[in-house]
């Protein structure tokens, strides 16, 4: 994931701050920790486009009322649970449901 500032701030401004939310710099993006388990993240890789991570877990009914979402695929491998959502496909109303899914799973794990 490569860093894109804009995207990043529309995100953190969604999520708020949080008790035990924390942002991350990994895979050369941003992703957004709570109780040190990843909920989302932000990011713009080279020759794609910029677009959302979120992780709702491998059973989460939750993405049955969210659109615009793909399963995550890095290098051939499918990782279960997380979902990209194209930046430009995804309204505030929409990116707020999204980063809500994701933060009431990660909330629901055991803390780090």
């Amino acid at each position: 994931m490569a860093y894109d500032e804009e995207l990043t701030n529309r995100l953190r401004k969604c999520i708020g701050h949080k008790a035990g939310l924390e942002e991350k710099r990994m895979m050369g993006g941003v992703c957004f920790m709570l109780n040190g388990n990843m909920a989302c993240g932000a990011s713009h890789p080279k020759g794609g486009s910029p677009h959302f991570m979120f992780r709702l877990g491998k059973d989460n009914t939750a993405i049955n009322n969210l659109t615009g979402g793909e399963p995550m695929v890095m290098a051939g491998r499918l990782y279960r649970g997380f979902y990209l959502v194209q930046s430009d496909a995804c309204g505030d109303a929409m990116l707020d449901k999204w980063a809500t899914a994701a933060l009431d799973f990660a909330g629901s794990l055991p803390a780090k």
